[in-house]
This record gives C-alpha cells, sequence and structure tokens, in this order.
C-alpha cells in the first residue's frame, strides 16, 4: 500500500533534478581535486628526492677523507639553487650527530633522525604540518649501490627540511576552483530545472483548477493553452471527459425530469389508492366490529334461551320420570349441546381469524389434560363399540407449561372427528415426545382410526371453514366442518404443525406437533414407581390394543405381567390358584352372567390383595358393593397409565391427600366445604334481567344455600346491597338500565359489599369481553349456559375465597394473580409460594455477593434463578424489578451503575419473604376452620 506524500510536483521534480546533479558534481570535483592533490604531493617528493639523493653521494667523499668544509660548500650550494623549496639542509654522522648544516633554527630537532641510523636504509619523507623532512642515507666507499644495504655501510645521512607552503597554496587554488566551478553547476541545473518546472506545473494546475470546477458541476470548464507532449494529451482527454460528463448530465437531467413527473403522476395515484385501502380498511375495521359485535350478540341471545333449556332439563331428570320422558330430556339436553358446542366454534373460529385468541401458559400435567379430554368421548365411543386406546409416552415429564384447555380442545376434535367416522374397529390416540433441550420440549400427538378414511381429492378440502371432505358425509355424519379449521389454527398459533394421512376404507391418521416447557413446580407428589418393581399383575384384558397398551406400561415400571388375551386363558390361570400382588380384569368378563359375579369376584379377591376392575359404559351398581375399601378399585377406560398407576400404588385410587389438592372447579365442593351444611349458611344475591335464568339461577342455588335473594335489574341490585351484606353476587351483564358493569362499580364505591366476591354471569365468551369484566371490579365469570356443577364449585369456591379474603391482601404478593397462575389450584399455588420462599436466602446471599466482588456473571445467573422463581408465584413487582435488572446485565451495563435498582431489588426481597411466610402461615388456620 503506497503511502500518501505531502511533496509537490514541483519539489519533486527540483529534487530529482537538483540532487543528482549536486552529488555528481561534489563527486567529480573531489576526484579530480584529490588527484591533483596528490599529484603536486608527488612532485615534491620526486624533486626533494632529486635533490637530496645527489648530496648523500656527494657527502660520501667528505665522510671519507674527513672534508668538513667540501660537504658544506656542497649543501650550501644547493641550498642556494632551491631556497624557495629548502628551509634548511643538515649532514648528521653515523651516531646521529650533527655534522654539518646550512642554517641554525628553532625546528633543527625535528630534522634529526628519531631512531637509529643504521635504521635508514634508504631515503624516506616526514610530513609535520607544513613542512617535509627528507632524509637519504650516506653509504661507504665500499657499498655495492647494485645490492641490499648494509647496517655495516651506513657512514651518515642528509636531512633536507623542505618547504610545502606553496604546495598548499596550490591545492587551496584548486579547492577554491572546483568549488566555484560546482556552484556554477548547480546554479545551471537550478536555472533550468524552474524552467521545466515552471512549463509542467503551470498546466498541470491549470488542468487541476479546471478539474475541480468539473467536480462542482462546472462541465463547461475547458482547459486552455498550448502543451507539449503527454501533457497535451492530458489536456485533450480532460476536456473529452468534460463534454462527456457534460452530455451524460444532461441526459441524465432529462430523465430525472422524466422519472420526477412519471413519479408524481405515481405518487398521486398511490395517494388516491391510500385514501381508497384507508376507506376499506375503515369498512373493514367497521365491519370486523359489526362483525364481533354480532357474534357477541348471537352468544348471548342464543346461550340465554339454552341457559333455560338445558338447566332446566337438568333439573326435571332429578324429579321422578318414566323412562320415555327421561329419554326425552336427554335429547333434548343433547340437542342444545351439540347447538352450544357449534356456538362454541364459531366463536373460536372467530377469535382465530381476527387474532384475539390469548395462549395460556401455566403449569399441567400432560397426563390429565389427555384423561380429562376423552372423559366425555369414551361414552360416544362405548356406544358405538369402539375400542378407545390412549398411549402416552412414560418418559414425558410430570409437569409442563402451557396451554391445557387448547391441547385438550384439539385432541378433543380429533379423537371426536376419528370415533364419528368410525363404526368399528379402534380409535387410537398416542402422545410421544419428540425432542429435548434444556427446559423445551416437543411433544407429537396421533389420533389414528379404522373409519372410512379419505380420498385423495376430498383430502385438498381439508381444513376449510364450514366444509367437510364430502357433502354427503355432512349429511350422514352431520357437524359444521369447523373441528379441522380451529384445530389447525390452534396449533398453528402454539408455534406447533399438524398433518394428516389417510386411505380410503382403511383408516386416518391425524397428527400435531407442539413446542412446550418443563415446568419448575409439580403439579403433584410424583408417585413412588419403585415400589412396584418385581410386583405380580395378572392382567385379562380381551381388546389387543387396549392389553397391548397396559402391557407397555406395567413393563415401563418393571412389573412382572402375565397377561391373558381371552377368557379361557384366564380361568386357567385363577384354576391354579396361585397368589399375585396386582389382578387387573375386564368388567363383566369375569362370570358367564350376573348371578355369578359376586361368586367370581370373591374369587379373584382371594388371590390378590388388591383387584381392579376396567370398565366401559357398563352398569356397575351390581359391581360397586363387591369392591372391598381400601383395596379395590373400578377404573374407567379409556386406560391412562398414570391412572394405573394410582390404582396400583394407593387403596382408593387416589393419594390420601389428593381430593385436598385439587382444585375448586373440577371437584366437588366439598374440597372447599367439607359438608354441604356448611356451604347452605352462606347467603347469595342473583342478579339477572331474564325471567327464565333467573328462575334457574335460583332454582340451582336454592339447592345448596340458605337464602337467595334474587332481583331482575341493576337499580334493584344496588338497593339491595346497601341494605344488606350478601356472601356471593351472581351478576348478569346485559341489562337494561343500570347494566350489571355500572352496577358492580357503585356496588365497589361504597356500602355493605365492596369486598364481596361478585361473580359475572353472561352468555358473552369472548376473552376481551373478560378482560373488561376483571377491569370494572369483578372477582370471576360463569359462561351461560349455567351448568350446576360448575355454579356450585364457584360458589363454593368465592365463599372460601370471601372468608380469607382479609387475610390474603399482601402488600407484596397477589393471590389472586398466584392461585390464576397455578391454574385455580391452591395447593399447587402456595407449593409454589413455598418453592420462592426457600430460594429467597440464597438469592439475597448471592446477588449481596456478586456486589461486594463486582461479580456480573454471578450477579445475572442469581437474578435470572430469582426471576424464574417469582414467574408463578404473584410477584408482580419483583418479577418486574428482576427482568429490568437481567436485561440490562445481559446489554453488560456494570453492577456499579444498576446498584440503586440492586439495591432496591434487595428490600424487595425481604419484604415478598415475610409477605410469603406471613400467607403461608394464614394457611393452615384458613383451612382448619373450613373443616
Amino acid at each position: 500500500m503506497m503511502m500518501k506524500s505531502n511533496y509537490s510536483l514541483r519539489t519533486w521534480v527540483l529534487l530529482l533534478a537538483l540532487a543528482p546533479s549536486i552529488l555528481l558534481g561534489v563527486m567529480l570535483g573531489g576526484y579530480f581535486s584529490n588527484e591533483r592533490i596528490e599529484n603536486l604531493d608527488h612532485a615534491l617528493k620526486v624533486q626533494a628526492m632529486n635533490i637530496i639523493e645527489p648530496l648523500a653521494l656527494a657527502s660520501e667523499a667528505g665522510f671519507t677523507y674527513s672534508n668538513r668544509e667540501h660537504i658544506k660548500r656542497i649543501i650550501n650550494m644547493a641550498h642556494q639553487r632551491q631556497s624557495e623549496l629548502v628551509k634548511s639542509i643538515a649532514v648528521f654522522t653515523e651516531k646521529n650527530i650533527l655534522h654539518v648544516t646550512t642554517s641554525y633554527h628553532r625546528d633543527f630537532e625535528l630534522m634529526r633522525l628519531p631512531a637509529p641510523v643504521r635504521t635508514l636504509d634508504k631515503s624516506e619523507v616526514q610530513h609535520i604540518g607544513t613542512t617535509m623532512i627528507v632524509r637519504s642515507p650516506i653509504f661507504s666507499p665500499d657499498y655495492d649501490h647494485s645490492g641490499p644495504a648494509r647496517t655495516q655501510d651506513i657512514i651518515g645521512y642528509v636531512s633536507m627540511d623542505m618547504n610545502k607552503e606553496h604546495v598548499l597554496l596550490e591545492q587551496h587554488k584548486l579547492a577554491i576552483t572546483t568549488f566555484v566551478i560546482i556552484l556554477i553547476g548547480i546554479q545551471l541545473n537550478l536555472f533550468f530545472s524552474f524552467k521545466l518546472v515552471r512549463g509542467m506545473t503551470r498546466p498541470i494546475q491549470e488542468m487541476v483548477t479546471q478539474m475541480d470546477a468539473i467536480r462542482r458541476g462546472q462541465l463547461a470548464s475547458r482547459v486552455e493553452g498550448e502543451t507539449i507532449g503527454e501533457l497535451e494529451e492530458l489536456r485533450l482527454g480532460i476536456n473529452g471527459m468534460a463534454q462527456t460528463l457534460g452530455d451524460y448530465h444532461r441526459e441524465v437531467q432529462a430523465s430525472v425530469e422524466q422519472a420526477t413527473s412519471d413519479m408524481r403522476q405515481t405518487i398521486e395515484q398511490v395517494e388516491i389508492q391510500n385514501i381508497e385501502l384507508d376507506i376499506a380498511k375503515r369498512k373493514a375495521e367497521t365491519a370486523s366490529q359489526i362483525k364481533t359485535d354480532f357474534l357477541a350478540n348471537m352468544s348471548h341471545e342464543l346461550r340465554t334461551p339454552l341457559n333455560g333449556i338445558i338447566g332446566f332439563s337438568r333439573q326435571l331428570q332429578k324429579s321422578q320420570l318414566h323412562r320415555s320422558q327421561r329419554d326425552y330430556l336427554r335429547t333434548i339436553e343433547h340437542s342444545a349441546s351439540s347447538l352450544l358446542n357449534i356456538i362454541n366454534d364459531i366463536l373460536d373460529l372467530s377469535k382465530l381469524e381476527a387474532d384475539k385468541m390469548a395462549i395460556e401458559h401455566l403449569p399441567f400435567s400432560v397426563y390429565e389434560c389427555v384423561e380429562d379430554s376423552l372423559t366425555l368421548l369414551s361414552t360416544a365411543a362405548a356406544d358405538k363399540g369402539l375400542e378407545l386406546v390412549v398411549d402416552i409416552d412414560p418418559n414425558i415429564p410430570e409437569s409442563l407449561s402451557g396451554d391445557a384447555m387448547r391441547l385438550g380442545q384439539i385432541l378433543s376434535n380429533l379423537v371426536a372427528n376419528a370415533i364419528k367416522f368410525t363404526d368399528e374397529g379402534v380409535v387410537r390416540i398416542q402422545v410421544e415426545q419428540l425432542e429435548q433441550k434444556g427446559d423445551r420440549l416437543s411433544i407429537k400427538a396421533q389420533v389414528h382410526d379404522s373409519g372410512i378414511g379419505i380420498s385423495a381429492a376430498q383430502q385438498e378440502k381439508l381444513f376449510q371453514a364450514f366444509n367437510q371432505a364430502d357433502s354427503s358425509i355432512s349429511r350422514k355424519y352431520g357437524g359444521t366442518g369447523l373441528g379441522l379449521v380451529i384445530c389447525r389454527r390452534l396449533v398453528k398459533k402454539m408455534g406447533g404443525e399438524i398433518g394428516f394421512s389417510s386411505k380410503p376404507d382403511v383408516g386416518s391418521t391425524f397428527w400435531f406437533t407442539l413446542p412446550l416447557t418443563t415446568s419448575p413446580y409439580a403439579i403433584r407428589d410424583l408417585m413412588p414407581t419403585e415400589l412396584l418393581q418385581h410386583k405380580s399383575v395378572l392382567l385379562y384384558q380381551p381388546l389387543a390394543q387396549t392389553r397391548k397398551v397396559m402391557e407397555k406400561a406395567l413393563n415401563h415400571y418393571q412389573l412382572a405381567v402375565t397377561s391373558c388375551p381371552d377368557l379361557d386363558s384366564f380361568y386357567e390361570h385363577i384354576n391354579k390358584q396361585q397368589s399375585y400382588d396386582f389382578i387387573i380384569s375386564a368388567c363383566c368378563e369375569t362370570a358367564m352372567d350376573k348371578k355369578q359375579e359376586p361368586l367370581a369376584i370373591q374369587q379373584l379377591q382371594a388371590l390378590t390383595p388388591r383387584l381392579i376392575i376396567t370398565h366401559g359404559n357398563q352398569n356397575l351398581e351390581s359391581i360397586e358393593p363387591l369392591m372391598r375399601n381400601n383395596a379395590d378399585n373400578l377404573l374407567a377406560m379409556p386406560i391412562v397409565h398414570k391412572r394405573l398407576l394410582q390404582c396400583l400404588l394407593y387403596p382408593n385410587g387416589e393419594p390420601s391427600e389428593s381430593h385436598e389438592a385439587k382444585s375448586a372447579p373440577h371437584d366437588e365442593p366439598s374440597s372447599l366445604y367439607q359438608t354441604m351444611a356448611e356451604l347452605r349458611h352462606a347467603k347469595v344475591l342473583a342478579v339477572d334481567d331474564n325471567p327464565s335464568n333467573l328462575k334457574l339461577i335460583k332454582t340451582l342455588l336454592e339447592e345448596n344455600v340458605t337464602e337467595v335473594v334474587s332481583v331482575n335489574s341493576g337499580t334493584q341490585a344496588i338497593r339491595e346491597c346497601r341494605e344488606q351484606a350478601f356472601d356471593v353476587i351472581f351478576m348478569d351483564i346485559q341489562m337494561p338500565g343500570i347494566d350489571g358493569l355500572s352496577a358492580t362499580r357503585i356496588i365497589r364505591s361504597n356500602g355493605l359489599n365492596q369486598r364481596t366476591p361478585i361473580i359475572a354471569v353472561t352468555a358473552h365468551t369472548l376473552s376481551e369481553e373478560r378482560h373488561k369484566y376483571m377491569q370494572s371490579g369483578m372477582d370471576g365469570y360463569l359462561a351461560k349456559p349455567i351448568m350446576e356443577n360448575e355454579l356450585v364449585a364457584s360458589l363454593s369456591t368465592w365463599l372460601a375465597k370471601g372468608e380469607t379474603e382479609s387475610k390474603l391482601q399482601l402488600p407484596c404478593i397477589d393471590w389472586k394473580l398466584a392461585l390464576s397462575q397455578a391454574n385455580n389450584n391452591a395447593e399447587l399455588a402456595k407449593e409454589m409460594i413455598q418453592m420462592m420462599l426457600d430460594d429467597l436466602p440464597n438469592a439475597h446471599t448471592n446477588i449481596r455477593r456478586a456486589m461486594t466482588h463486582n461479580d456480573n456473571s454471578l450477579a445475572q445467573q442469581s437474578v435470572h434463578r430469582l426471576h424464574g422463581a417469582a414467574c408463578y408465584a404473584g410477584v408482580v413487582s419483583m418479577q418486574r424489578q428482576c427482568a429490568d435488572i437481567e436485561t440490562q446485565l445481559k446489554q453488560g451495563v456494570t453492577l456499579a451503575t444498576l446498584e440503586p435498582e440492586i439495591l432496591q431489588l434487595l428490600d424487595e426481597i425481604n419484604k415478598v419473604e415475610s409477605a410469603a411466610i406471613e400467607l403461608l402461615q394464614s394457611q393452615p388456620q384458613l383451612e382448619s376452620s373450613r373443616r
């Protein structure tokens, strides 16, 4: 990568032109000057040798004859002749003693040889400053000059002091001359370089100026003037580029103007379309609202008479009737229930289409969900003689989190269709776990049937509203065709998939998958299945599929199973008189006729401490008295293996505390009140403007409570509430004058019933309507048509809550929310709060430690764990604080920055801990007071 230079072209040209010239000039000048100086030195040396060596030869005779005057005359003559060069000449003996000299001076000692004389075997030159000393040996007459010199041949030497000033002067002149020549060359180089630079930079600067003008949009700019060589080509290229850009700019401008014109027209069209779409949207919203209102009103108007029909038909069935009259009433009830199911399907479809159906995430048991979904359908399957088989993977966790009601709705629709379109054979429900990663898992449910099947052409019409595979089927089997549509949309909304496979006259398999999460809170205590290991079981079940599933479940829990597929093999094992830990037998197959049933059952009881009789839709009046208390069990089909395990483990088929653990809405009211006598000591207000509905609800209430006050308007309800206190109020919503919501607000504002539970009784079933009821101050909801068991359960639940309401109003814990999160299971709600309470000290300590050591990771883990514990305990404030802090920690916010929020969370933990202890301590007292 080339680095950007800050030097201009002018600088570079001058630098590249001058630097080589100056360098070359200096090198050449230095070289020739040095050569000249060396030549001058050499010439001086040669001249000195030419003087001193003849003097040395001439002095030989003087030493031979000891004639000093001769030597003096010779050196004086040489000194006089070379007086400009020679300062002094001296002759020294072999002992380095001055023999004779031309003159005496202060530097005389410089002329003396510093070494022994006999070491001077030839002439030598010594430079001292501006003086040059030249010495030459004087040999004896016997010395052969053609051979090497011997020390004994040297008899003295001549020393001459040479003057170098004229040579140095010549050298200085030479250096000055060289410098002047180099300086002149540099000046000439500068002159021509500046001229070259000026000739190059001016056109280039002009080109740069014009390019800048072109960049600013002045496309008419051109580079003028004459240039040479490549610069001329560059000038022509720039002018050509400017011309091309100008032409392109004009074309683009024209295109832009055309596009702008087109866009303006398009925008006008879009604005018109937007206006039309807005109008259409408003019309659609209005139509949707009209549809919603219509459905709500239709639901209300249809449910109101259905409430009277179903309610009073059930009331009549309690009276003394002929068999035919009872059949007529059952037909009326069944027809009304079918109409109610159609209404529910239409409302569910409408809510799904409007995306107004909320999916809950609450703890539930998939085993109980499947069992509850099939309870009502098992009768229909038994009536048609179908074998209804349930095969649930035992590896599926007991406690899951999801929407149990919608899961049950999907299963009910698919199983109901399978039963409807199957005349004989088997309907098999299979639920298995697909995969699990952490707390997330997926389940797959399949419904197999051996019914009429669906052809390839008819399969395309499935999952379409108000349509079935064949219109003739609709006439033969009935139905609206909404079930599969609702199933598909529910599965999609819950994040799963649904599909099917089918062959005509063979059967169909519908399947769906759902993503769920494991719940940290147990729905019920784990059963001690290890107690069943290696226990012996005699199993008799003539239904092959049911027997296979039961064998699979028993083998999974390591029981020793002896299976009998028919009555003969069953009697064969019985006659062996071998005892078993358990005997599981199909109902009404243990004897040849009814008269032999007691004897056959007693025979089985003699072989086992626990007898389990499985039954379908049979009449059990003759069998129930024969069952041993705390020993034998009756198990309804289809067999869900968790219920089978309970019958094997517990004498009454359930743990001893299970009745108290179950929620009120689905059990008998004795779960909250031990006897109906306690329930009767209540005073209830019923409000409804419809005479038949008011009469029905009053009739049902009078069967369960001591005093019932009924009024037909909101005004009368307000008046009654100001005059007397009630334990529970059942309030209709849609009434002339003051409606139920307005009456509730007035009752809540002042008077004797500000804290009295008020239950909405209405035919409106949309979720937003229910939310509106809760916002107005109502405590519960009861949908029409009113079912007696639901009314009694609601009555008993809210009577119990009315007693404990003041004790459960804690500042940090919302008991109603905790109960709702536990699916209205009080025991489960308390267990969740207890589990949270157990985690609070560790959470408090870990968060404190994280702040002390500035450990973000420990803080994030601790807050995340605390957040999970708070999700199902009704602690809204602490849950919200945990969520906020956890989010900021994940985003990298430091603990120092979050210190105020964390300190506030620690205070909230202390408050929640105190409130939880107070709530849990109050619960046993409340339970004992109920008993």
